[in-house]
């Protein structure tokens, strides 16, 4: 166990460094904003689009060095982050999760592009829409009348509305369509009607000005998203830009189902972050995109969803739902693998899952989180966790 709350030695930074002897009881991972600014934990298409919940890229190459796998498996996959690093370092990696949005944004960011063709077709669109939104078409609001979408009415302006509307008709010209959805979910997320403080987790549309601590004066609500998905248009493609200069060849598969019932194919090593008990509703976070680009919502699928509460029967239903994934996928881990797991586990809930489940704790490091910042500022305590076969 490593307990290094009070950083008493040098913060690991030289992650190229790791290979299968390094001992991970030497490595201080107690990062702090100065040892592994937000630039880093962000970088190329690890920032395509916003995500709560996700774990720093940063801890997976650690373990992904160290153990080096051919194959990588990470059951809760998110925004794809392991696929993301597992495929920078030439790994094989499969991914799962229930949100379609999920993994539409790990495709996206594992995808092998043509670059020039998608500058193009990012340029293209971002002028048809600019066109198609002139002055002299725009009073008539001609796609704000052709949707009867309530979640839409309610939180976006009007003008917003509309661009974003406009942004989406025209999406099906392109190749690459996906990458435009992303753009285009991205922009919706900021041009809500919300503050600019509470974009994660907005209650209620903010439809008149208000008291901004994040900017220290009186903002009004946004009522124009064409500002976003010019600016986002220009970022996703200078991030893809840049990871497609060390993306590998390595197969990345992502599957969009339930890790409790899919059956794998073999890999050697599981690395994952899961859901935490009743702290996200992973499909709301996104609602926006679900509305926007007509995806199938499957939030009844979530493990631990803030939905359900925090009670203990909540967190007995999350561990036996978690070991039923662990479960399921020990029968496509080689006998000879490892499972790396992530979480805040103050609850103590993974303390007995490894032995009911066929498996042993090999170790167990506690690495100290403080380097949040805005709303969700403040520090805990993260487990990572290292699971052996135990038969």
């Amino acid at each position: 166990m490593i307990y290094n709350p009070v950083y008493n030695s040098e913060p690991f930074i030289n992650f190229r460094s790791i290979n299968p002897d390094t001992p991970l009881l030497s490595l201080n991972l107690n990062w702090r904003e100065r040892d592994l600014p937000e630039r880093l934990r962000t970088k190329h298409v690890h920032r395509l689009h916003p995500y709560l919940g996700k774990f720093i890229p940063q801890l997976v190459e650690i373990f992904l060095r160290k153990f080096r796998p051919k194959v990588v498996c990470d059951p809760f996959c998110g925004s794809g982050t392991t696929l993301v690093e597992a495929n920078a370092l030439g790994i094989e990696a499969i991914g799962c999760d229930v949100s379609a949005f999920n993994c539409l944004l790990a495709k996206v960011k594992t995808d092998k592009y043509d670059i020039n063709k998608l500058e193009k077709e990012i340029i293209d669109i971002l002028n048809q829409t600019h066109f198609q939104l002139r002055p002299s078409l725009f009073s008539n609001i001609m796609f704000d009348k052709d949707t009867d979408n309530a979640y839409l009415k309610k939180w976006f302006a009007p003008k917003a509305r509309c661009q974003l509307l406009c942004y989406s008709s025209l999406i099906h010209k392109y190749k690459y369509q996906d990458v435009l959805k992303i753009i285009l979910s991205r922009s919706a997320r900021s041009a809500r009607l919300t503050t600019h403080f509470d974009l994660d987790f907005p209650k209620n549309p903010q439809t008149v000005p208000y008291e901004c601590y994040k900017h220290s004066r009186i903002c009004r609500p946004t009522e124009d998203a064409l500002q976003f998905i010019t600016r986002y248009s220009h970022d996703t493609l200078k991030r893809i830009k840049e990871f497609s200069l060390m993306r590998t060849n390595a197969k990345v598969m992502i599957i969009n189902g339930d890790a409790r019932l899919i059956k794998f194919p073999r890999f050697d090593m599981v690395i994952t972050s899961p859901p935490y008990v009743g702290l996200i509703d992973y499909h709301e976070q996104h609602r926006y995109a679900y509305e926007l680009i007509n995806l199938p919502m499957n939030n009844e699928l979530e493990i631990g969803s803030s939905s359900n509460g925090n009670s203990r029967k909540a967190q007995d239903r999350y561990i036996t739902e978690i070991g039923k994934v662990f479960k399921n996928i020990k029968s496509s881990l080689r006998k000879s693998g490892v499972v790396v797991i992530v979480v805040h586990d103050k609850k103590n809930l993974y303390k007995d899952l490894a032995p009911q489940i066929g498996f042993k704790l090999e170790e167990k490091l506690i690495r100290h989180v403080n380097r949040r910042t805005g709303r969700r500022s403040g520090e805990f305590f993260e487990e990572v966790l290292i699971w052996r076969h135990n038969d």
